[in-house]
């Protein structure tokens, strides 16, 4: 599943670093969110574009009534919204630092300005899947759509990737919770496999616990996309700080998703490493040896032996079978038994 600038890989998780709308309008702060989520080594610095017009009412209500300079979420969007030419500067940015740029358009408008800036995959937010007009304008330009499905009986996330498919687009499904922040007892792993064998497409992880926790979880998993909310650091304004990692945070979690990848990508063979480790093994097991010294001749017993380190005699384990064989030639105290200590069959 790729598109210029966007690929999905089975041994690689994709990670998105989610801006939305932290930056509060502030284009700096947006260019800054940018430099510090590249930095910790993600895939995508993602966005959300709201043109108030085309997406919202004056009735829209706050999910949070955090605002205290705007009057209605329609006055929110307004105020926040960049012009199609700050959106482009973003672009650039997040392509001069080696990052995919993502946004996503909460109307057929905004599909419009971000197709427009060669937007190479589409991220539909939870509230958004049953919205028809807006997933056929996504499909229609044949790149990859990416649901998020926090608010969606699977019936709704089955017509949604139902239609995706028929207009020939690619698809990808997200296990989302829309609370924030997401307890762990909803984050909802489990459906993880059950929406890659309904589905048979790339699964993600949309996390909103505001912890990295739950996006390792999901690595061991072997999603192929995981996205996290992001601040700068939990005091900043904003509803979703709650819900967001900090930048530090980011660069844990990412190390943490890359570690997972390499520990998958290379599974172990047990008896393989025990021939591997067998200089260690020679130093940290136990040998069998004698308690005391011992003539040559000597018919052993339990009593005559014991088990010390280290492990280049015969086998600690081995000591029961010693019982009751002959000694070809005497043994100190301490000494590591080898099989030519030992006549060949034992005594009656």
């Amino acid at each position: 599943m790729s598109a210029r600038g966007f690929r999905l890989a089975a041994d690689r998780c994709f990670v998105i670093g989610e801006v939305a709308m932290a930056h509060d309008g502030s284009l700096g702060l947006a260019h800054a969110f940018i430099d510090a989520i590249a930095d910790v080594g993600v895939d995508a610095v993602k966005f959300q574009t709201h043109i108030a017009a085309a997406e919202s009412t004056s009735a829209e209500p706050f999910r949070v009534p955090f605002s205290r300079q705007d009057a209605t979420r329609y006055n929110y969007w307004a105020r926040t919204a960049f012009t199609a030419e700050e959106w482009h500067g973003l672009a650039e940015h997040c392509e001069a630092r080696s990052v995919t740029f993502l946004s996503s358009p909460f109307s057929p408008e905004a599909v419009e300005l971000l197709d427009a800036l060669g937007m190479p995959a589409w991220k539909v937010g939870s509230g958004e899947v049953g919205n028809l007009q807006l997933l056929d304008r996504m499909a229609a330009t044949q790149k990859p759509v990416i649901l998020s499905s926090g608010m969606s009986p699977l019936a709704e996330i089955d017509a949604a990737v139902e239609r995706v498919r028929n207009a020939g687009a690619d698809v990808a499904v997200m296990q989302c919770t829309t609370a924030y922040p997401c307890p762990p007892e909803r984050v909802g792993l489990n459906m993880i496999p059950i929406l890659r064998a309904r589905y048979g497409c790339p699964v993600g992880l949309s996390d909103h616990s505001g912890m990295i926790y739950p996006g390792l979880a999901a690595a061991t998993l072997g999603i192929e996309i995981l996205e996290v909310h992001v601040t700068m650091n939990r005091s900043m304004f904003g509803p979703d700080v709650p819900a967001s990692v900090t930048v530090d945070e980011l660069r844990q979690l990412v190390e943490g998703v890359r570690f997972i990848e390499r520990t998958r990508a290379y599974p172990v063979e047990k008896d393989t490493l025990a021939v591997e480790f067998q200089p260690l093994r020679d130093i940290f097991t136990r040998s069998v040896v004698a308690r005391t010294d011992l003539p040559a001749g000597t018919v052993l017993r339990a009593s005559h032996l014991t088990t010390k380190k280290p492990g280049t005699g015969i086998p600690g384990g081995q000591l029961p079978d010693l019982v009751g064989r002959r000694l070809r030639r005497a043994v100190a105290a301490d000494a590591l038994l080898h099989e030519e200590d030992l006549e060949e069959t034992h005594t009656g």
